[in-house]
């Protein structure tokens, strides 16, 4: 075995693995700390040394998995190119009006899922699932569009804040939807000059809450499921090849032996 594939073989150990995410979860204790003005003013140099201590096993991870993959093999996976370009925020000068950046290092916590199977399963579904949540969504924005032109005309004159212009009731409509505040807030005042306002705002809420968002829950559930059903078949698969990998290997052992016991005299 080349030293390549020694070093490719050791990231991929979970001993590898879980310390990359204790670095992980430590950093973001650090880079919590240096928002503590009382803990930087007595400790500010040791933080600011175990964040950049933090950062250089970060680099020297993404140029282990450089080379062991190859640079073709590393930026095929999606997971990699990810850590990449988080590490790569973090090495940008936060001098010269770059200064902002320096609150984007944060995002190194966001590498948790790269790491973690089980939270890389639930971006995945949740990825999978944006072709079918676009049509949701498409409808929502339907939905709004009518919910907001009925509340402007109908509501607009006796509350413009909420309802006066289409923007403004799509906002109000929004909170409604949410259930923020939406009885004592919006709806009871609007009763109060419209006593027949809830046959327009109980049914907008059945729709969007109660149907269409969980119609959104649905779908990710679902795409969650069919990722850890493609992740255990891919196991199972993995699992199968070795098996029958190694029984044709002790297949033609059993030949080469049976071969040698005929040869003799």
């Amino acid at each position: 075995m080349t030293f390549r594939n020694r070093v490719g073989a050791f990231i991929d150990t979970s001993l590898f693995q879980n310390t990359i995410l204790g670095v992980i979860l430590f950093n973001a204790v650090i880079l919590g700390l240096e928002t503590v003005d009382p803990v930087m003013a007595r400790a500010g140099a040791l933080i600011t040394g175990l964040d950049k201590l933090c950062l250089s096993i970060f680099v020297v991870e993404i140029l282990a998995k450089l080379y062991a993959r190859g640079i073709l093999g590393f930026f095929r996976r999606g997971w990699n190119i990810f850590d990449f370009v988080i590490v790569g925020i973090s090495l940008v000068p936060t001098a010269q009006g770059l200064a902002v950046l320096r609150a984007l290092r944060i995002l190194r916590l966001l590498r948790v899922v790269s790491v973690a199977p089980s939270l890389r399963r639930v971006v995945e579904g949740l990825v999978s699932a944006l072709p079918g949540m676009g049509s949701v969504f498409l409808l929502m924005g339907m939905i709004f569009y009518i919910g907001a032109v009925m509340a402007t005309k109908l509501f607009g004159a006796a509350f413009p804040d909420w309802f006066g212009d289409l923007g403004r009731s799509a906002y109000s409509l929004f909170q409604i939807m949410t259930l923020e505040s939406w009885s004592m807030g919006i709806v009871r005042p609007v009763m109060e000059i419209y006593p027949q306002a809830w046959a327009f705002f109980v049914p907008f809420i059945m729709v969007t809450t109660f149907a269409v968002v969980n119609l959104l829950v649905g779908l990710i559930v679902n795409s969650m499921q069919d990722a850890h059903h493609a992740e255990d078949s891919e196991k199972t698969d993995s699992y199968r090849d070795e098996v029958l990998s190694r029984l044709e290997r002790l297949e033609g052992m059993l030949r080469e032996r049976a071969g040698e016991g005929d040869r003799r005299p």
